[in-house]
């Protein structure tokens, strides 16, 4: 009887091509770029100092050998690394490769440039903030009805059972969230990066007499180091805005207290290009395995999952995250 050797080429020829991709140091490197981010080829032109020519010909290869992937952000083009496919021959090479690169500091003039850029993306962020403070909440609203998923933030935050003395909300905006948060800690600290966005939460704080709210300008991750260790994070609507969620989400793991619980608010992954001009997002949402990959690298432990359905076709992602050692089980609910 014949064997039919058409399976094992296959997997011959996948094993090849993951082999090939992995084996150029700038590839590899370029993998170690694409753990912070997604990055469109421009920007890794820029990160990596070559010409577009040559980035374009090792993207090719590392998307033929299954390590990257691309997508649309707006109308750029993005690329990221594909997450490590259980059922692939490569599978575990792939998950290995990854794991090692992540322990593997990069290069010390490829991080400056890689600063560089996610610098850039920062000041775009400010920029569009400080011009549309005050018609931003009427566009977001088109997008997310803050009522329903800010009080499921607060089931998930009082569900957590974590220490009450002091929490951070990042990219606290206009501050409707710092009132739930004002009655649940001793203590709140309020971290955004415009100026015009403080000035309504100031206006809010003041109104509402939320005398244990602290108002602070700074970037996030940047400015993590100069605030105290928290007991709870939270950020409502803030990860697709910001230029490096992974690294937002690992700065957050860090700023935490041991058992502190990280709330993520967020849209799922949605094909809605107008958000990008309209709301100033940097991101078109997130794939349900993205944050709790982040979050997961960066030592946090998925607690629940809450998604919500939301108008004009958005669904939300209501997430917390836990900074612990023992493992617990993930409850998601409909």
């Amino acid at each position: 009887m014949a064997t039919n050797t058409a399976p094992r080429e296959q997997e011959l020829d996948t094993l090849a091509a993951f082999l090939k991709a992995a084996g150029d140091p700038l590839r590899l490197e370029v993998l170690q770029v694409l753990g912070q981010n997604s990055f469109s080829v421009l920007e890794l032109c820029e990160v990596m100092a070559i010409k577009q020519s040559g980035m374009s010909h090792h993207l090719k290869v590392l998307t033929q050998g299954g390590l990257v992937e691309r997508r649309r952000e707006g109308n750029s083009i993005f690329y990221r690394r594909r997450l490590p496919p259980s059922q692939a021959p490569t599978g575990g090479l792939h998950g290995a490769l990854f794991g090692q690169l992540d322990e593997t500091p990069l290069d010390t003039r490829t991080a400056q440039r890689l600063a560089g850029v996610q610098g850039q993306r920062a000041a775009r962020s400010r920029a569009f903030f400080a011009r549309h403070a005050d018609d931003l909440p009427r566009q977001q609203e088109l997008i997310a009805e803050y009522d329903q998923y800010a009080e499921q933030a607060c089931e998930l935050l009082d569900r957590a059972a974590v220490g009450h003395r002091l929490a951070l909300e990042i990219g606290s905006g206009d501050g409707r969230f710092l009132a739930p948060l004002a009655a649940r800690f001793e203590r709140v600290l309020a971290l955004d990066n415009a100026e015009a966005m403080l000035a309504l939460a100031r206006r809010r704080v003041t109104g509402a007499r939320l005398d244990n709210v602290e108002l602070v300008l700074g970037e996030w991750p940047q400015d993590g180091d100069r605030l105290p260790r928290v007991d709870a994070i939270v950020l409502n609507m803030v990860l697709h805005h910001l230029p490096s969620p992974a690294s937002a989400l690992a700065a957050a793991a860090h700023q935490l207290n041991e058992d502190g619980v990280l709330v993520v608010t967020d849209l799922c992954r949605h094909d809605q290009h107008w958000a990008v001009e309209a709301c100033g997002d940097f991101w078109l949402g997130f794939d349900e395995a993205d944050l709790v990959s982040w979050a997961g690298r960066a030592g946090l432990v998925l607690r629940e999952s809450l998604f919500l359905a939301m108008r004009n076709g958005f669904q939300v992602q209501v997430r917390s995250f836990q900074k612990r050692d023992t493992h617990h089980a993930v409850r998601e609910s409909a």
